[in-house]
């Protein structure tokens, strides 16, 4: 099981629930969470603690990378972290992932109970405040269904 430890400085934390909305907090809470997670399956994989030098070591820290990605409180900044060979990949999110599959499947589940690609795209621009295409909720839909048709297990 991995253990994920970072400090929170209370203050702030206080001064951020206090002067802001639950959608600001929420996000917030994500993306740090989600950072550390990704931090410490670095670290992991590398099998060498941050600033320490060892012959053992699998690959080397190679800085950072900014990945959107859409969750149902709306659309956070993930700071993902990478190595100098390219082969780490965080288990938070599959490669090219944009969107959090529950939301995604959120999506799937308006248009198959019979809303129009556009009234999904209305829903989810008052729910989330973020601005999605009726033609990308088409395409998700064509893939779900060619999936369908395929064999393969989607929920």
């Amino acid at each position: 099981m991995t253990q994920v430890q970072f400090n929170l400085n209370m203050d702030d934390l206080k001064e951020s629930v206090v002067n802001s909305n639950i959608d600001t907090v929420m996000k917030s809470m994500i993306v740090l969470v989600l950072n550390e997670y990704m931090e410490k399956e670095r670290d992991d994989f590398l099998d060498v603690p941050h600033y320490q030098r060892s012959t053992q070591r699998n690959d080397y820290r190679n800085g950072y990378y900014e990945r959107d990605m859409m969750f149902k409180v709306g659309r956070v900044t993930l700071r993902v972290p990478r190595t100098r060979s390219g082969e780490f990949s965080p288990s938070v999110f599959e490669k090219y992932q944009r969107c959090d599959q529950s939301f995604m499947l959120t999506m799937l589940e308006m248009v198959v109970n019979g809303v129009s690609t556009r009234k999904v795209k209305h829903v989810v621009q008052e729910l989330c405040g973020e601005t999605i295409s009726h033609a990308f909720v088409s395409t998700l839909t064509k893939n779900w269904t060619r999936l369908s048709v395929n064999g393969l297990n989607v929920p």
